[in-house]
């Protein structure tokens, strides 16, 4: 089982996140809620999570397709409820960035495979009532 050890370290919510193979993440709360930045805010860590997941799925899916995937990036955006106690992610916005050579009807089909099959994360947001949007774009 995953073990996860998270240890104040940076004034009153400032924590590091080490996992069983000594990697850190550090995180924080906003400095509205009496946070000091140190860290990533942990409801933004769902949203980086959802980027990795998704696009770790988005290349290996490219990759067995026998694609040219040169390099990566992703814009993630997302809105939380308003006015509730936990505020969940209500809409999320996943940008895709492919370089290479790369058809983009595979490309689109490897990000829908990811998000309707493969990525745990997604899985995990959706279940919540959230929604997941995208959109993919192949760059030469």
């Amino acid at each position: 089982m995953p073990s996860i050890e998270l240890t104040r370290v940076h004034g009153d919510y400032g924590f590091e996140a080490k996992d069983e193979n000594g990697h850190i993440v550090r995180m924080d709360s906003s400095p509205e809620s009496g946070g000091q930045n140190y860290g990533v805010r942990p409801m933004q860590m769902l949203l980086m999570g959802l980027g990795g997941c998704s696009a770790i799925d988005v290349i290996m899916i490219l990759k067995k397709q026998r694609q040219n995937v040169r390099d990566y990036k992703m814009l993630i955006k997302g809105d939380r409820e308003v006015g509730k106690e936990p505020s969940l992610w209500k809409n999320i916005v996943l940008e895709f960035h492919i370089f290479g050579e790369v058809d983009i009807d595979k490309a689109k089909k490897a990000v829908d495979l990811s998000l309707l099959k493969y990525c745990s994360v997604a899985a995990t947001l959706t279940g919540s009532g959230s929604t997941i949007t995208t959109e993919t774009f192949v760059h030469p």
